[in-house]
């Protein structure tokens, strides 16, 4: 008991310690222009307001969003979400429908509506499908219960049947809007809107059997959400099927719920570990035998991450990966021989991003694709047959996101920064290939745009901002770009922001030899000498899932980094290569096979070179802290350059990468098998041994995505080697460390204090390092 009560003892007086760090008795505490973290986390005093979701109407002709009903002014309860109508507004009037009251929402014997926490229209826009009574599975919302409302008679109906509640997912309306389909316990089902009759289309669904839906890993790193499709006849739907068996099991421990603990079981493939088994196929609405594709005689070691419909309801169009996904088959599929054929190959000698890119055009005799075959990545339109490519979009940049494709005017809108890697813009290009490049977007307006663009192309809801500048959202005319409405200025926000003390965030690249420039930013203290050192503080990702060196609002993160300057902090971030910016295809692919080794030695160039290039640095108080990727990549900069960092905090992080998931690191680093030296060398926790300076690590139990696992395999690592660290164990707590009322304070205090008393704040004479 004597041991035990000194460790509580030892951590509270290091907490303590940490809490009054970061808290502080100083004038910031009453002056307005500095912040803290009463202010950035505990208040509501900087938090940027939003506009949407929005719902941009087929025809163009306007988008609905959700508001709050005036009905229902009375309810003020914090904890009680107000009931919401359903606003149609018109674009270039700016005129506002109420389409669907709340009270029409609300079932006999309720006082209060339906909870809307999604919706859809159905094709002729008399009909709304609403997502509610949602609960969370896995990381998301995705099970709860549907109901259709008829606009003509505003008859509400539930559908289902007889399943328990919050069973369904991924509900749709056919393509007439007479039917809907969704999935139920694994199987897929169709409910006829009319009689409410139900059709079970699948019935093999089980523990291992999926249908309709995506097993998780799909669902996380290929961004694949509802597994089925409807044929755009109405007469067909294509779905994804997954046989998880053999699969191994991970298990996530909550011992804080119940007087035992509780145990999370999925199914989890680990680096080189068997994968779950995928095919497509199709069936009849209506009910019948599955019309299944084979496309590779081994499913487990292959991905289907697309399939949609070719433009009729003949043929399915699916993209086929191997599993080091290094080449992309798009094949077309016969529905109703179930033959394939391929019709374009993708290569590349590391590895290809897979995305929502390839739309049809002509009555689908073509589709866009966007290809880095030439070093960058373009925009191609490619005939059905594949025999036809055209480029697009002519010159060295790189096409970020496709947007839209206007056909009747002839131009495909998309985002790109030619000119700046850490700026976004809107750009068009002619669909004949022509190779005009025009921006779309004001060149005054420097900084990251975000456009979700009616399916016309004729209208966009804009969200700009910049690194100093929180987002305003406008309406704006396409391709005119004129601002017909401001939708949300966030005035308050510029105000408060305004009114601190600080200098303007400041972008710069260094140069880290052999030619590679590597991009940055550095928030300075606001009264800043360059007669004097201050602490250098890094914040790093640094992974190909990301960018830091972005010109964008950063929130609550931006304003801890702007805390800290303003205690006498060099905050800096770099994007070393190997991330995701818009600068080719070499740069985003050099990193293969060496995850965690480029990336580091790039950062450590970037600190060897801006202590040399920047006087006013103090080299003797290098610091580091990252989350996720940036948390191994912050354990990676400590461990194998332990005379540059002095202190690290790393958050959430992968300390081996054989514990993470098949697609996401095999995609980057190939098979283990046959890169064993990659995965030991890339790996931090082959390198705790060498551990010199000062180390925090931090990790909530419950994170499904970087396992704990991770975290206690360092911790044994560290001891075994006999290095002192702190650490904090959040229990319970996921991937975000935000459950639990005190979370976010707690964690952002610990990071301050440690911050303060290993790495000190503020300048140091030029002459006294």
């Amino acid at each position: 008991m004597k041991t035990k009560s000194t460790v509580i003892a030892i951590f509270a007086l290091l907490f303590a310690s940490a809490a009054s760090q970061a808290a502080g008795e100083s004038p910031s505490e009453t002056d307005p222009s500095y912040l803290t973290l009463d202010r950035i986390i505990d208040s509501e005093e900087f938090d940027s307001k939003s506009f949407g979701p929005i719902r941009w109407l087929e025809d163009g002709s306007g988008y609905t969003t959700l508001e709050d009903s005036q009905a229902y002014e009375d309810v003020n309860d914090p904890n009680d979400e107000k009931p919401r109508d359903i606003v149609r507004c018109d674009p270039e009037s700016g005129e506002r429908v109420i389409m669907v009251p709340a009270a029409r929402l609300t079932l006999e014997g309720e006082s209060k509506p339906l909870k809307i926490d999604d919706y859809s229209w159905s094709s002729e826009g008399k009909k709304l499908l609403i997502f509610t009574n949602t609960r969370r599975v896995w990381r998301r919302n995705t099970r709860g219960d549907y109901w259709v409302l008829n606009l003509t008679n505003w008859k509400l109906q539930k559908l289902g049947g007889d399943a328990e509640p919050s069973t369904l997912m991924f509900a749709k309306f056919s393509p007439s809007g007479k039917r809907v389909a969704y999935v139920r316990e694994k199987n897929l089902y169709v409910q006829n809107l009319k009689d409410l009759r139900i059709t079970q289309l699948t019935d093999d669904g089980s523990q291992n059997i999926i249908n309709g839906t995506s097993d998780w890993v799909y669902e996380e790193e290929f961004s694949l959400r509802d597994g089925f499709r409807w044929s755009p006849n109405g007469k067909s739907i294509a779905y994804w099927q997954f046989d998880t068996e053999g699969v191994r099991d991970f298990h996530l421990i909550n011992y804080t719920d119940d007087l035992y603990p509780k145990i999370t079981t999925f199914e989890y493939p680990k680096v080189g570990e068997k994968n779950s088994a995928c095919r497509v196929g199709v069936v009849s609405s209506r009910g019948g035998d599955t019309q299944w594709f084979k496309v590779s005689d081994d499913p487990r070691n292959h991905y289907i991450p697309r399939m949609e419909w070719a433009e009729n309801s003949k043929q399915i169009v699916l993209q086929h990966l191997n599993r080091l996904q290094n080449t992309n088959e798009v094949t077309l599929g016969n529905v109703r021989k179930g033959s394939l054929r391929k019709i374009l190959t993708e290569h590349d000698q590391a590895w290809l991003d897979v995305g929502d890119h390839l739309k049809w055009l002509d009555d689908g005799k073509y589709f866009t694709w966007l290809s880095e075959r030439d070093g960058w990545r373009h925009l191609y339109l490619i005939s059905r047959s594949g025999r036809k490519v055209k480029l697009l979009t002519h010159g060295e940049f790189d096409v970020i996101d496709i947007l839209t494709v206007d056909e009747e005017r002839g131009w495909a809108y998309y985002i790109a920064s030619p000119d700046n890697p850490t700026q976004r813009y809107l750009y068009r290009s002619p669909l004949d290939g022509g190779g005009k490049v025009e921006r779309v977007t004001p060149a005054s307006q420097a900084g990251t745009h975000k456009y979700q663009m009616s399916q016309d192309s004729k209208w966009a809801i804009h969200t700009y901002s910049s690194i100093n500048k929180p987002p305003v959202i406008d309406l704006v005319r396409i391709p005119e770009h004129t601002t017909v409405r401001t939708l949300e200025d966030n005035s308050e926000l510029r105000e408060k922001v305004a009114a601190l003390k600080k200098l303007p965030t400041e972008f710069f690249r260094i140069d880290i030899g052999d030619g590679v420039l590597l991009d940055g930013w550095c928030i300075k203290p606001p009264d800043f000498d360059p007669q004097k050192r201050y602490p250098l503080f890094f914040y790093v990702y640094g992974e190909p899932a990301g960018q830091t060196a972005l010109d964008r609002w950063g929130g609550e993160k931006y304003l801890w980094h702007l805390m800290l300057a303003q205690q006498g902090y060099l905050v800096v971030s770099v994007d070393n290569r190997g991330t995701p910016a818009p600068r080719g295809r070499e740069w985003r692919k050099c990193v293969y096979r060496q995850i965690g080794i480029l990336a580091s030695a790039d950062q450590a160039a970037a600190t060897r070179a801006i202590i040399k290039k920047w006087p006013y640095v103090d080299p003797n108080r290098v610091g580091i802290w990252g989350w996720s990727g940036g948390g191994s990549m912050s354990l990676n900069a400590i461990f194998r350059y332990p005379e540059l960092y002095h202190t690290a905090m790393a958050i959430a992080f992968i300390s081996n990468q054989r514990f993470y998931d098949t697609i996401y690191q095999e995609r980057y680093m190939g098979l283990p098998d046959d890169n064993e030296e990659g995965f030991e060398k890339g790996s931090p926790i082959t390198f705790a041994h060498q551990l010199e300076g000062n180390l925090l690590i931090i990790h909530g139990t419950a994170d499904d995505n970087c396992h704990y696992q991770n975290f206690e395999a360092l911790v044994n690592e560290l001891i075994k080697h006999g290095k002192r660290f702190s650490m904090m164990s959040y229990p319970n707590r996921t991937h975000s460390i935000k459950e639990g009322e005190g979370t976010r304070r707690h964690l952002y205090e610990l990071l301050t204090g440690y911050l303060k008393e290993n790495l000190p704040a503020g300048p140091k004479p030029a002459t006294n390092p």
